[in-house]
């Protein structure tokens, strides 16, 4: 049984894959040219008027801030689209009565998310060699909070793709969101530039979190300890990945 688990974590993967490949035009061409013009506009025209963030110049400090927001966001928008497209079309009702259970079907949508989060952000950050020299200080970091963040944003995703009704509700999520999360999540600035009333509004903000540990990895510095941006990411991992499990069992918005 555990081998037909996972040649259906396999074949889900394996579909989400072909489905970014097969639509590259969509899923990795439009966040590279986003993402170049950030570079351009925020690290070469602006950023040539700030000064150095803890010895590092402008537009290095934002290297890895843009990296995560092309990770987390594409993570995010591969799971919602996928996922709630095969509510739309219908056939996700074939996923869900096979003998798959829902962890698997969850995991592989997860996993799907993941792999465009990461290659587009390994896109992105070979982009930003043509901008700037971005070395990296601990790789472990860098890793650990790829993954964790594409997984969390995956789940998410996931979340957002089973409570929608239609495509202007899973556009909401993103518009209204995920994206003032992201520019208030310290991609672009320091939050210890802020005022200190909005230092402490920023820690809640999860953002905050993945971006500062991901920093950790290239400089070795970060607003906020990066043991603790660990910790709040697994556990807030944890967390969705028990609403999805929860959602999938009741069939709350999967089942009419």
């Amino acid at each position: 049984m555990k081998r037909d688990y996972y040649i259906a974590l396999k074949t889900i993967v394996r579909k989400e894959t072909t489905r970014i490949i097969r639509i590259w035009t969509q899923t990795l061409l439009p966040p590279l040219i986003t993402q170049t013009l950030y570079f351009v506009i925020f690290g070469k025209f602006i950023g040539s008027q700030v000064a150095a963030i803890h010895g590092v110049s402008y537009m290095e400090f934002i290297v890895p801030g843009l990296v995560m927001m092309a990770v987390i966001s594409n993570a995010y928008g591969n799971v919602v689209a996928s996922f709630y497209g095969a509510k739309f079309q219908r056939n996700i009702e074939e996923i869900l009565i096979s003998p798959a259970p829902d962890w698997v079907i969850i995991v592989g949508y997860a996993l799907g998310g993941v792999v465009r989060g990461v290659v587009v952000g390994f896109l992105v950050f070979g982009v930003s060699l043509f901008f700037a020299h971005a070395t990296v200080t601990h790789w472990w970091a860098v890793i650990l909070f790829t993954l964790f963040s594409s997984v969390l944003f995956s789940l998410a995703a996931l979340i957002n793709g089973i409570f929608a009704q239609n495509f202007d509700e899973v556009a909401f999520f993103q518009n209204f969101i995920l994206t003032p999360l992201i520019y208030l999540g310290g991609v672009f600035y320091s939050i210890h530039s802020l005022p200190q009333a909005w230092q402490k509004i920023s820690l809640y903000n999860p953002l905050v979190y993945m971006v500062n540990g991901f920093r950790y990895g290239f400089f070795g510095f970060s607003d906020v300890d990066p043991g603790v941006c660990l910790v709040i990411l697994v556990v807030l991992t944890a967390v969705l990945m028990a609403i999805n499990l929860f959602l999938f069992k009741k069939g709350i918005g999967l089942k009419n």
